[in-house]
This record gives C-alpha cells, structure tokens and sequence, in this order.
C-alpha cells in the first residue's frame, strides 16, 4: 500500500507556537484554507483509493478539498489525532516547559513507548492508536491512502515504524503546513519511506543532529517552535 501522511493546513494556534492539541480544535486561517485548497493539485500525480483525516477540525477542513477534488468520503478517525499534550497543552512552544512534548514524543520513536507524555498518554498508546487506523486502511485493500494527520503525530509514527527514518532526521527535519511523507508497504511487512515533504528517499535517509522539535537545534538557549 502507499501511504501519503498530509499535514494539516496552518491554524491561528500554529501562528502563535500553542501546543493546541486537544478536541475539537481551532480552524484553519486564511492562508491554511488556502493551502487546503492547493492540496487536490499538489497530490494530482498521486492515486487515492481512499481518504482519512483525523478527528480534529483543522484535519477534517484541510481533507475536505481533497475529497471534493476526488469523490471521496472522509473517513474520520481517533487514532490519527494529534499526540496528546496532556499538562502541556495550550503551553507557548518556545519555552522550556514545552521542550518536553517532542523530546517525550521522539523518545517513543526510539523505543521508549512505556514514557507517558505528562498527563497524557505512553508511547505504547499513542503509536498503537495510529497502527490501528493505518491497519484498517491495508485491509480494505486500497493501494494508495491518504490520511490527513498531524505535524508530531505524523513524524514520530513514521520514525517509528519506517525502517529507512531515523530518529535523528525526522527530528531534524520539519514538517510545515500541508507537507506530505509518503510511505510503501504494509503493516506485516514494514514501511519504507520515499519521500518527505517533497524530498526522494534513499534506503537510508540522512541524519541531522537530534532535536526536541521538527527543526535542527539553534544556538545555545534557543528553543525551535512544535509543530502540531
């Protein structure tokens, strides 16, 4: 199956750097209204058999221009909702206290699924919840999905369960608005990723030096902005 991961389009939570994380959700802006609306022309090339988007509002607007575009039903999902902040949520990303959701979060990539996001869900929770929905969309037997997720969600399932994404690059590399990481393969079998936020992968995709969020780490003191 290929598998095309969507962030969703930029919120006004995005523009302030909140870690805005529960249900429903804000909407999108202006301009993530747009980048929606673009999303039908940038994946053209693209087969879609079928289309999830997660249970938040911004995922569901951002997968409605595309299921226009297509004669598809969205079909909404729990298990690919953003990674739960818990005690974090609403937190300005660019503090220290913040700096514990994606260092939490990368830390479950790594094998560390017992961790628990504080107040929030483990590891183990968070990454079975997405293996569910992406298990249900293999065996409906569809050769190409699309599922409208998250920023955190997204890159950390995929450094999780791609053989070729390490850690430290999907730490090093972001994901902005609308950006796309697309996978091949099956749940039995394994992932390979081929390519992130329009970039081709190789069989082993390059690391960067690890950092708590989607950006490489800055200078001293200087904390990157999440990306949920």
């Amino acid at each position: 199956m290929r598998l095309i991961l969507v962030r969703h389009g930029q919120t006004p939570s995005n523009v302030e750097f909140l870690l805005d994380t529960a249900a429903p959700g804000p909407g999108l802006t202006a301009l993530g209204d747009k980048q929606a609306a673009a999303r039908p022309q940038a994946l053209a090339d693209e087969e879609i058999d079928a289309l999830y988007a997660s249970t938040l509002t911004r995922a569901r607007l951002t997968a409605a221009p595309l299921a226009a575009a297509r004669g598809l039903e969205v079909r909404v999902r729990e298990g690919i909702r953003e990674l739960s902040a818990g005690d974090l949520e609403m937190l300005r990303g660019d503090t220290e206290e913040a700096r514990a959701y994606l260092t939490t979060a990368f830390a479950w990539a790594s094998g560390n699924t017992a961790l628990r996001m504080p107040g929030g869900e483990s590891g183990a929770e968070a990454l079975d919840r997405f293996d569910t929905v992406v298990a249900e969309a293999a065996a409906s037997g569809a050769g190409a999905v699309a599922m409208v997720s998250h920023g955190a969600a997204i890159r950390v399932w995929t450094a999780a369960r791609a053989h070729n994404v390490e850690v430290s690059f999907a730490t090093g590399h972001r994901l902005d608005n609308t950006d796309v990481v697309i996978l091949e393969g099956s749940p039995a079998g394994g992932w390979t990723a081929v390519s992130w936020a329009g970039t081709p992968l190789g069989d082993a995709a390059p690391g960067r030096e690890s950092g708590p969020t989607g950006q490489p780490l800055g200078p001293a003191g200087e904390t990157p902005v999440p990306d949920e």
